[in-house]
């Protein structure tokens, strides 16, 4: 299969403590790498995961909390002094670009590529990325500033062709692309090859879903509903869920809710408070609820 992993570069929440850093997260789709928020350090932990740069070319940020983007300013700078030229876009709630435009300008004299900006509405889902692999769409969430989760789903590929009956029944080159797509074969005597002699099916389409700072919303069971892996912010533990309701967070049971009721294959919890020294209670609490829980840390990956 085609590489669809995820490299874990910070699954803390604002305030530093020395064992996380803040949320960033790599998607590495066919060796394109999509960036989703970039706390601070979060180029550090691109090093450590031995990605490269140049295979970086969009950026989702979730919204505009200093935790999730803070990181944008020492990426664009370190981008800029390795030379690049590609474009570099960044997707994000609207207010990013009048943010980082002076602060790129200040740092940066002489760019040597451009950063091209794309707002979002946070409101409604909507179709951010589309390439001929991969479409990305917005979950709109409710946190204490517009924010909004990413859903990352493959595309679709067409059925595999079974070169031994292509040769059997001497079928032209010319052809192989309908049948692929589902045609049968007719052949010069009129003859009809139905198209699963000659195919066997594609992989099924893979997805992952983010969903970072929210309260609990039923809205994300349906748009997430059966995702190969979700991540959801897992803030607090369950003796803690009036602070989370306070701060606009999710509990980690809430979070395995989440995932069992979309059913889910995986769920994956992280932004953890700072106020645990250990995140293997928020695991606990999970698996109560979702037994396939995985709890982030720095330099993980999960193939999808």
């Amino acid at each position: 299969m085609e590489k669809f992993e995820l490299y874990i570069l910070g699954c803390g929440s604002a305030l530093p403590t020395t064992r996380h850093f803040p949320t960033s997260q790599i998607l590495n789709v066919r060796d394109k790498l999509f960036m989703i928020d970039c706390g601070e350090g979060a180029q550090l932990q691109f090093r450590k995961s031995r990605l490269k740069f140049s295979r970086l070319n969009h950026i989702f940020i979730s919204h505009l909390h200093g935790d999730h983007c803070f990181g944008l300013p020492g990426l664009i700078s370190t981008l800029n002094l390795l030379g690049r030229t590609a474009e570099l876009h960044i997707h994000s709630p609207q207010g990013l670009e009048e943010l980082l435009k002076p602060m790129i300008d200040f740092f940066n004299h002489q760019m040597t590529f451009s950063v091209v900006f794309h707002a979002f509405d946070t409101k409604e889902p909507s179709l951010v990325y589309e390439d001929r692999s991969l479409t990305v769409t917005t979950i709109p969430l409710r946190h204490r500033m517009p924010t909004c989760g990413f859903l990352f789903t493959e595309k679709p590929r067409p059925n595999h062709i079974i070169r031994e009956m292509i040769d059997f029944y001497q079928i032209p080159v010319y052809e192989l692309n309908r049948i692929k797509n589902g045609a049968d074969y007719v052949t010069p005597e009129g003859e009809v090859i139905p198209n699963n002699r000659l195919t066997r099916p594609s992989d099924s389409p893979r997805s992952y879903a983010y969903c970072s700072d929210t309260l609990p919303q039923a809205s994300v069971v349906k748009q997430v509903r059966g995702a190969d892996l979700l991540f959801h912010e897992a803030t607090f533990i369950e003796e803690d869920a009036v602070r989370a309701k306070e701060t606009f967070h999710t509990t980690a049971s809430q979070a395995a809710s989440i995932a069992r009721e979309a059913g889910v294959k995986r769920l994956l919890i992280g932004h953890f408070s700072a106020r645990y020294d250990n995140e293997e209670l928020l695991l606990e609490q999970a698996r109560a609820v979702f037994p396939e829980t995985l709890l982030a840390k720095e330099t993980l990956c999960v193939p999808i």
